[in-house]
């Protein structure tokens, strides 16, 4: 197969299963397991550090994660950032404290918003963790409700489960041996929502998880903005596997990324189908050709001979098909590569792109006759210290035994293009312990229904089109804007002006707002009292609202001046009654002729002259009722 597939009945003939964990900060004042806040820091604030080694253990039953042996193959050192606010829990030197009752309870309005049942009593686990993300070694999770269900306009999609968790470091940088982490975004308190696999297509996917992501808004309780939350997408085929793909942070993507996802297993089904007719193997001898490249002009392998080998397989009858293109740029031999790079080497040569990147066709051909293989045969191989290079080609050995096999169970990260790459083996139960330190929580049932269940987005955008009087458009974006508490609560301080109208309040929220920041002005610099200030001179007749866009960058620029100094810098001084009558007057009687032929018709074009001197310091309605007026007056004199 190549290309994508367009109509959904495709998928369900290739069987698609797909499910969604959706990974969501939520917006407590305190983290999850210590009272530190939850706010995220400029790394310039730092002002201490400290490093740890990580190692995997075993669990009680005395088994070993793989997905965590392979990590600490990387035998990698992990610095930590941290700050003013940091605690001793967050540096793993002491016990943390009982669960978050703010978290937990925003938990359960979650479950609530999902009709989900939850635990008689909640429980921490520890899931081991090994990358760095945590000092620990291991992240706290428990397990909260299940049994919720989604409606969707491709059928009923069930929500088997809803964690309450720690979220992780947030990695600043990754030197290769060091790995760099703030510990700022530690322990913030986050919920894990995973669906059944019940998701039947692409869009469907996407539409979920909107669905989703629109209830979690309608709290009010969570955190918003790049990163606070993310998707995971679990996907198979028939005769395909299961994948994870983490890290999709952008809904756009989602849907690309299930796509690529079935294309990729139906192209390497295609393979380990057509691999199996021509009688492919694998076999586990390593051949040391370091002698071949001796005099090689290759400067990528040169660098490499300084301190290490060049180390090769042989692949009997996959010429060809490492090269076979399986994701859009993406190739087998992508895949192969992946895996390698998992043991620290840069990548892999194969035979189905050389010569290249320096190897001459005679450097191919000695490669060739050293390791025996045939014109049938490929050949791959991995220039590095001879450790890490002998670890590489041996990860591509075993996944050369997986094209064999189809498609294999693994953790895949996103790609911004909607492609995936190899991240990690799937997580087994070897990964899961009890938490000792934190003790168990009671659900009680009366405390679960007593929570309050918010009045969700959707229905909010048709109050304010019926009530407000917004425009559905309007609607929409202010109420999946980050400023909807504002707006609601200006509406509300305004409701009886005549001015400063909800209509104008929205379209400064969503549309004032995003331009500034276009033109990159500072609006993260502006308090919610900035905006009931200007409003308030708007509504005294002040200035006028199309004064507000200039008014706003003032402040924004001078957060600490109120707006009216900040109207009074931008000339708006309030002009009086007495010198836009005069003024008018003038125009009147600079133009008497054209008004005496046009009569009240003359309004029209005299209100551009009048709103060219007074715009944004005197509302267009005030100015077109003083000239309609001295027009008037004019005519019957």
């Amino acid at each position: 197969m190549t290309g994508n597939i367009a109509d959904k009945s495709d998928y369900r003939a290739l069987g698609l299963k797909c499910g969604l964990e959706i990974h969501q900060q939520l917006d407590s004042k305190q983290k999850l397991f210590c009272r530190c806040p939850t706010i995220t820091r400029d790394l310039k604030e730092s002002d201490s550090e400290f490093f740890r080694f990580l190692r995997p253990t075993a669990s009680e039953m005395g088994e070993t994660d793989k997905a965590a042996l392979e990590q600490s193959k990387l035998n990698r050192k992990y610095c930590y950032k941290g700050y003013d606010t940091t605690c001793l829990v967050e540096k793993d030197e002491e016990p943390p404290t009982e669960v978050n009752q703010e978290a937990l309870d925003i938990a359960l309005m979650i479950a609530k918003l999902l009709h989900m049942k939850p635990v008689d009593q909640m429980h921490v686990m520890r899931k081991i963790v090994v990358d760095g993300s945590n000092t620990s070694g291991f992240q706290r999770t428990a397990f909260l409700a299940k049994g919720g269900y989604l409606e969707t306009s491709r059928g009923h999609v069930g929500v088997d489960v809803l964690c309450l968790e720690e979220e992780a470091c947030q990695k600043i940088e990754d030197k290769g041996d060091i790995v760099i982490y703030s510990l700022d975004r530690l322990g913030i308190p986050l919920v894990e929502i995973g669906t059944a696999p019940d998701i039947i297509s692409p869009a469907h996917a996407k539409e979920t998880a909107q669905h989703i992501g629109m209830l979690l808004r309608s709290t009010g309780k969570v955190k918003r903005g790049l990163g606070t939350i993310r998707q995971d997408v679990n996907i198979s085929i028939e005769k395909g596997a299961r994948v994870e793909i983490k890290g999709v942070q952008a809904l756009d993507i989602l849907e690309i990324l299930v796509e690529r996802e079935v294309e990729r297993q139906v192209n390497l089904l295609t393979i380990r189908d057509e691999l199996l007719e021509k009688g492919a193997s694998v076999f586990d001898e390593i051949f040391d050709v370091t002698y071949v490249f001796e005099k090689t002009t290759s400067k990528v392998i040169q660098k490499s001979l300084k301190k290490g080998k060049v180390l090769a397989i042989v692949l009997p009858g996959f010429a060809g098909f490492v090269g076979r293109e399986i994701q859009p740029g993406r190739r087998l031999g992508t895949e192969f590569s992946d895996r390698a790079k998992t043991s620290g080497v840069g990548g892999i040569f194969h035979t189905d792109e050389l010569p290249n990147y320096g190897i001459s066709q005679e450097e191919v051909d000695a490669l060739r006759k050293a390791v025996g293989a045939q014109e049938k045969d490929a050949v791959v191989m991995v220039a590095d210290v001879e450790k890490r290079a002998r670890d590489a080609i041996n990860s591509v050995i075993n996944r050369a035994k997986e094209a064999l096999l189809g498609v294999p169970e693994e953790t895949r990260k996103a790609l911004p293009d909607g492609n995936s790459s190899y991240l990690r083996p799937l997580p087994g139960a070897a990964r899961m312990y009890p938490e000792t330190d934190v003790p168990q929580v009671d659900i009680l049932k009366e405390h679960f229904t007593s929570i309050p269940v918010p009045e969700l987005l959707t229905e909010k955008s048709k109050r304010f089109q019926a009530e407000l009087g917004l425009s559905s458009e309007l609607a929409d974006l202010i109420v999946y804007s980050q400023y909807l508490s504002l707006f609601e609560e200006l509406v509300e301080c305004f409701k009886d002006g005549v001015a400063v109208t909800p209509t104008l309040i929205a379209r400064t929220l969503t549309g004032v707002l995003p331009q500034l920041k276009r033109d990159r002005v500072e609006v993260d610099n502006l308090i919610d009292e900035h905006f009931r200030q200007v409003f308030s001179l708007v509504e005294k007749g002040e200035f006028s609202r199309e004064g507000i866009d200039l008014v706003l960058r003032i402040i924004a620029q001078k957060p600490e001046i109120s707006a009216q100094d900040a109207a009074y810098e931008a000339g708006f001084s309030g002009s009086d009654t007495t010198e836009i009558e005069k003024y008018i007057d003038d125009i009147i009687r600079e133009r008497q002729d054209f008004v005496r032929q046009r009569g009240q018709g003359a309004v029209g074009p005299l209100m551009g002259v009048v709103m060219a001197e007074f715009r944004g310091k005197v509302d267009g309605k005030v100015l077109s009722e003083i000239l309609k007026q001295k027009i008037n007056i004019f005519l019957n004199i």
